[in-house]
Protein backbone atom coordinates (compact mmCIF):
# COMPACT_ATOMS: atom_id res chain seq x y z
CA UNK A 1 0.00 0.00 0.00
CA UNK A 2 1.17 3.19 -0.96
CA UNK A 3 2.45 6.21 2.01
CA UNK A 4 1.18 9.63 1.87
CA UNK A 5 4.17 10.77 0.63
CA UNK A 6 3.89 8.16 -2.36
CA UNK A 7 0.70 9.14 -3.16
CA UNK A 8 1.84 13.02 -3.05
CA UNK A 9 4.81 12.32 -5.27
CA UNK A 10 2.62 10.25 -7.84
CA UNK A 11 0.14 13.55 -7.68
CA UNK A 12 2.60 16.29 -8.16
CA UNK A 13 4.45 13.78 -10.79
CA UNK A 14 1.52 14.03 -12.86
CA UNK A 15 0.14 17.45 -12.23
CA UNK A 16 3.35 19.55 -11.75
CA UNK A 17 6.26 17.56 -12.54
CA UNK A 18 5.30 16.66 -15.93
CA UNK A 19 4.54 20.19 -16.65
CA UNK A 20 7.63 21.60 -15.19
CA UNK A 21 9.84 18.99 -16.90
CA UNK A 22 12.32 20.54 -19.58
CA UNK A 23 11.03 23.99 -18.55
CA UNK A 24 13.53 23.96 -14.87
CA UNK A 25 16.04 21.81 -16.33
CA UNK A 26 19.15 23.99 -16.81
CA UNK A 27 16.66 26.76 -16.14
CA UNK A 28 18.71 27.38 -12.91
CA UNK A 29 22.51 29.06 -13.41
CA UNK A 30 23.90 29.02 -10.14
CA UNK A 31 27.01 31.66 -9.58
CA UNK A 32 29.46 29.37 -8.64
CA UNK A 33 30.86 27.57 -11.44
CA UNK A 34 32.48 23.93 -10.71
CA UNK A 35 36.09 23.90 -11.02
CA UNK A 36 35.95 20.20 -12.74
CA UNK A 37 38.18 17.39 -11.90
CA UNK A 38 38.87 16.29 -15.22
CA UNK A 39 41.89 17.81 -16.71
CA UNK A 40 41.15 17.93 -20.61
CA UNK A 41 44.50 19.57 -22.15
CA UNK A 42 46.41 23.23 -22.73
CA UNK A 43 45.93 25.93 -24.13
CA UNK A 44 47.58 29.63 -24.34
CA UNK A 45 47.34 31.94 -21.59
CA UNK A 46 44.68 34.91 -22.49
CA UNK A 47 44.46 37.93 -20.58
CA UNK A 48 41.74 37.25 -17.63
CA UNK A 49 42.53 33.55 -17.12
CA UNK A 50 43.03 32.39 -13.68
CA UNK A 51 46.66 32.71 -13.04
CA UNK A 52 46.02 29.52 -10.20
CA UNK A 53 45.92 27.51 -13.65
CA UNK A 54 49.19 28.15 -15.04
CA UNK A 55 51.09 25.25 -16.17
CA UNK A 56 54.63 26.76 -15.19
CA UNK A 57 56.31 23.63 -16.88
CA UNK A 58 54.73 23.56 -19.80
CA UNK A 59 54.96 27.74 -19.90
CA UNK A 60 59.04 27.12 -19.56
CA UNK A 61 59.16 24.49 -22.32
CA UNK A 62 57.31 26.63 -24.36
CA UNK A 63 58.54 30.51 -23.62
CA UNK A 64 54.91 30.75 -23.36
CA UNK A 65 52.27 30.94 -21.03
CA UNK A 66 50.01 27.70 -20.71
CA UNK A 67 46.82 27.37 -18.82
CA UNK A 68 45.67 24.07 -17.67
CA UNK A 69 41.75 23.19 -19.02
CA UNK A 70 39.38 21.51 -17.00
CA UNK A 71 36.47 19.89 -17.57
CA UNK A 72 33.13 21.78 -16.00
CA UNK A 73 31.33 20.17 -13.23
CA UNK A 74 28.01 21.72 -13.77
CA UNK A 75 26.19 19.58 -11.06
CA UNK A 76 25.13 21.06 -8.34
CA UNK A 77 24.38 20.57 -4.73
CA UNK A 78 21.31 21.69 -3.45
CA UNK A 79 19.91 22.50 0.21
CA UNK A 80 16.09 22.91 0.82
CA UNK A 81 15.86 24.49 4.40
CA UNK A 82 12.02 23.90 5.52
CA UNK A 83 10.83 25.97 8.20
CA UNK A 84 8.16 23.66 10.42
CA UNK A 85 7.86 26.11 12.74
CA UNK A 86 3.70 26.65 14.03
CA UNK A 87 3.03 29.13 12.25
CA UNK A 88 3.35 27.21 8.90
CA UNK A 89 0.40 25.20 10.22
CA UNK A 90 -1.98 28.16 8.88
CA UNK A 91 -4.25 27.73 6.23
CA UNK A 92 -7.32 25.93 5.03
CA UNK A 93 -7.60 22.62 5.82
CA UNK A 94 -5.58 20.33 3.17
CA UNK A 95 -3.74 23.63 1.79
CA UNK A 96 -2.55 24.69 4.23
CA UNK A 97 1.17 26.30 4.32
CA UNK A 98 2.92 23.05 5.28
CA UNK A 99 1.07 21.36 3.00
CA UNK A 100 2.44 23.42 0.12
CA UNK A 101 6.07 23.61 1.68
CA UNK A 102 5.60 19.80 1.46
CA UNK A 103 4.60 20.23 -1.98
CA UNK A 104 7.54 22.29 -2.92
CA UNK A 105 9.92 20.00 -1.30
CA UNK A 106 9.08 17.42 -3.06
CA UNK A 107 8.57 19.02 -6.28
CA UNK A 108 11.84 20.54 -6.54
CA UNK A 109 13.53 17.76 -4.69
CA UNK A 110 12.49 15.40 -8.51
CA UNK A 111 13.46 18.25 -10.59
CA UNK A 112 16.72 18.75 -9.64
CA UNK A 113 17.50 15.10 -9.00
CA UNK A 114 16.42 14.04 -12.22
CA UNK A 115 19.01 16.58 -13.46
CA UNK A 116 21.77 14.93 -11.72
CA UNK A 117 21.97 17.30 -9.05
CA UNK A 118 22.28 16.07 -5.25
CA UNK A 119 19.52 17.55 -2.90
CA UNK A 120 19.50 17.45 0.63
CA UNK A 121 17.15 19.18 3.22
CA UNK A 122 17.22 20.41 6.59
CA UNK A 123 13.74 20.44 8.36
CA UNK A 124 14.04 23.17 11.29
CA UNK A 125 11.88 23.94 14.14
CA UNK A 126 13.10 25.64 17.23
CA UNK A 127 14.38 23.28 19.53
CA UNK A 128 14.51 20.72 16.85
CA UNK A 129 16.54 19.93 13.55
CA UNK A 130 16.67 16.59 11.26
CA UNK A 131 18.48 16.49 8.07
CA UNK A 132 18.45 14.31 5.42
CA UNK A 133 21.72 14.09 3.44
CA UNK A 134 22.09 14.55 -0.62
CA UNK A 135 20.80 12.32 -2.92
CA UNK A 136 19.51 12.59 -6.21
CA UNK A 137 17.40 9.21 -7.06
CA UNK A 138 12.83 9.22 -6.81
CA UNK A 139 13.70 7.41 -3.57
CA UNK A 140 15.75 10.01 -1.98
CA UNK A 141 12.25 12.74 -2.57
CA UNK A 142 10.35 10.23 -0.93
CA UNK A 143 12.60 10.30 1.90
CA UNK A 144 12.39 13.63 2.37
CA UNK A 145 8.52 13.36 1.94
CA UNK A 146 8.81 10.98 4.95
CA UNK A 147 10.32 13.41 7.26
CA UNK A 148 8.16 16.69 6.51
CA UNK A 149 5.31 13.98 7.50
CA UNK A 150 7.16 12.82 10.62
CA UNK A 151 7.48 16.13 11.47
CA UNK A 152 4.18 17.36 10.57
CA UNK A 153 2.82 17.15 14.06
CA UNK A 154 6.57 18.68 15.99
CA UNK A 155 5.31 21.99 17.28
CA UNK A 156 6.83 23.22 19.98
CA UNK A 157 5.78 26.85 21.63
CA UNK A 158 8.48 29.05 20.91
CA UNK A 159 8.93 31.60 18.40
CA UNK A 160 10.82 30.69 15.50
CA UNK A 161 14.33 31.70 15.54
CA UNK A 162 14.90 32.55 11.96
CA UNK A 163 18.41 33.32 12.61
CA UNK A 164 19.37 30.43 14.50
CA UNK A 165 17.51 28.09 11.21
CA UNK A 166 19.71 29.69 8.92
CA UNK A 167 22.71 29.62 11.02
CA UNK A 168 22.34 25.73 10.48
CA UNK A 169 21.86 25.68 6.99
CA UNK A 170 25.15 27.57 6.89
CA UNK A 171 27.09 24.97 9.13
CA UNK A 172 25.32 22.17 7.08
CA UNK A 173 26.37 23.28 3.68
CA UNK A 174 29.95 23.02 3.83
CA UNK A 175 30.66 23.35 -0.16
CA UNK A 176 29.59 26.25 -2.56
CA UNK A 177 25.70 24.86 -2.73
CA UNK A 178 22.41 26.09 -4.00
CA UNK A 179 20.48 26.54 -0.34
CA UNK A 180 16.52 27.28 -1.01
CA UNK A 181 14.78 28.76 2.13
CA UNK A 182 11.07 27.51 2.62
CA UNK A 183 9.72 29.69 5.30
CA UNK A 184 6.96 32.14 5.89
CA UNK A 185 9.43 34.11 7.25
CA UNK A 186 7.21 34.78 10.42
CA UNK A 187 9.60 34.94 13.71
CA UNK A 188 12.36 36.58 15.87
CA UNK A 189 16.32 37.01 15.74
CA UNK A 190 18.52 38.62 13.55
CA UNK A 191 18.29 37.10 10.80
CA UNK A 192 19.46 39.17 8.11
CA UNK A 193 23.32 38.85 9.43
CA UNK A 194 22.86 34.85 9.38
CA UNK A 195 21.27 35.54 6.02
CA UNK A 196 24.37 37.79 4.58
CA UNK A 197 26.80 35.23 5.87
CA UNK A 198 24.96 32.44 4.13
CA UNK A 199 24.84 34.25 1.07
CA UNK A 200 28.02 35.38 1.17
CA UNK A 201 29.33 31.53 0.40
CA UNK A 202 26.28 30.09 -1.25
CA UNK A 203 23.67 31.29 -3.67
CA UNK A 204 20.52 31.66 -1.69
CA UNK A 205 16.68 31.66 -3.33
CA UNK A 206 13.92 32.84 -1.05
CA UNK A 207 10.46 30.97 -1.13
CA UNK A 208 7.98 32.69 1.08
CA UNK A 209 5.14 30.97 1.78
CA UNK A 210 2.16 33.05 2.49
CA UNK A 211 -1.59 32.28 3.51
CA UNK A 212 -4.65 35.15 3.45
CA UNK A 213 -4.32 34.70 6.87
CA UNK A 214 -0.87 36.27 7.38
CA UNK A 215 -2.20 39.40 5.38
CA UNK A 216 -6.18 40.23 5.72
CA UNK A 217 -7.88 40.18 9.19
CA UNK A 218 -11.57 38.66 8.17
CA UNK A 219 -14.59 41.43 9.30
CA UNK A 220 -16.44 38.93 11.87
CA UNK A 221 -16.98 40.76 14.61
CA UNK A 222 -15.14 39.78 18.09
CA UNK A 223 -12.66 36.78 17.15
CA UNK A 224 -10.49 35.21 19.33
CA UNK A 225 -6.40 35.69 17.81
CA UNK A 226 -4.02 33.31 18.51
CA UNK A 227 -0.57 33.39 18.37
CA UNK A 228 0.62 29.68 16.12
CA UNK A 229 4.03 30.23 17.92
CA UNK A 230 3.46 31.29 21.42
CA UNK A 231 -0.32 29.86 21.72
CA UNK A 232 -1.39 33.12 23.13
CA UNK A 233 -4.90 34.47 22.41
CA UNK A 234 -6.13 37.53 22.59
CA UNK A 235 -9.80 38.51 21.92
CA UNK A 236 -10.65 41.75 19.20
CA UNK A 237 -13.28 43.49 17.71
CA UNK A 238 -12.41 43.10 13.86
CA UNK A 239 -14.85 45.25 12.65
CA UNK A 240 -13.20 47.81 13.97
CA UNK A 241 -11.84 50.43 11.68
CA UNK A 242 -9.05 51.54 13.95
CA UNK A 243 -8.23 47.98 14.48
CA UNK A 244 -7.94 47.05 10.88
CA UNK A 245 -5.44 50.08 9.85
CA UNK A 246 -3.01 49.26 12.25
CA UNK A 247 -3.23 45.38 11.19
CA UNK A 248 -2.46 46.48 7.55
CA UNK A 249 0.02 48.75 9.14
CA UNK A 250 1.95 46.10 10.76
CA UNK A 251 1.57 43.12 7.73
CA UNK A 252 3.16 46.31 5.39
CA UNK A 253 5.69 46.88 8.17
CA UNK A 254 6.76 43.57 8.26
CA UNK A 255 6.81 43.10 3.98
CA UNK A 256 9.13 45.96 3.85
CA UNK A 257 11.62 44.81 6.23
CA UNK A 258 11.65 41.72 4.84
CA UNK A 259 12.03 42.91 1.21
CA UNK A 260 15.32 45.28 2.76
CA UNK A 261 16.64 42.49 4.35
CA UNK A 262 16.84 40.12 1.42
CA UNK A 263 17.73 43.34 -0.79
CA UNK A 264 20.53 44.05 1.38
CA UNK A 265 21.72 40.41 1.41
CA UNK A 266 20.86 40.42 -2.52
CA UNK A 267 18.78 37.41 -2.05
CA UNK A 268 16.03 37.15 -4.05
CA UNK A 269 12.64 36.95 -2.30
CA UNK A 270 9.58 34.70 -3.90
CA UNK A 271 6.20 35.07 -2.63
CA UNK A 272 3.88 31.65 -2.85
CA UNK A 273 0.71 32.17 -2.03
CA UNK A 274 -1.25 28.88 -0.59
CA UNK A 275 -4.05 29.31 -3.59
CA UNK A 276 -1.94 29.72 -6.29
CA UNK A 277 -1.37 26.99 -8.68
CA UNK A 278 1.85 25.78 -7.69
CA UNK A 279 3.54 24.66 -11.61
CA UNK A 280 2.59 28.52 -12.59
CA UNK A 281 4.18 29.68 -9.04
CA UNK A 282 7.39 27.91 -10.21
CA UNK A 283 7.61 28.59 -13.66
CA UNK A 284 7.51 32.82 -12.63
CA UNK A 285 9.95 32.10 -10.05
CA UNK A 286 12.39 30.72 -12.53
CA UNK A 287 11.50 33.28 -15.15
CA UNK A 288 12.72 36.03 -12.41
CA UNK A 289 15.39 34.42 -11.31
CA UNK A 290 16.54 34.24 -15.65
CA UNK A 291 16.11 37.87 -15.88
CA UNK A 292 18.13 38.39 -12.30
CA UNK A 293 20.70 36.38 -14.18
CA UNK A 294 20.78 38.64 -16.80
Amino acid sequence: MATAPERLLLHLEWKVVRRLDGRLQGAHRTAYRGSGIDFTGLRPYNDGDDARHIDWNVTARLDEPHVRVFTEDRELTVWLVLDRSASMAAGRPGRGKHDVLAELALVLARLFGRGGNRVGALLFDTGMLRVVPPGTTRRHALRIGAELERTAGARGGATTDLAEMLDAAGRLARRRALVVVLSDFIGDGDWERSLQRLARRHEVVALRIVDTADDVLPEAGLIVVEDAETGEQLVVDSADPLLRVRFRAAVDARDARLAAGMRRAGVPVHRVDTDRDLAEALVEVVARNRDRSS
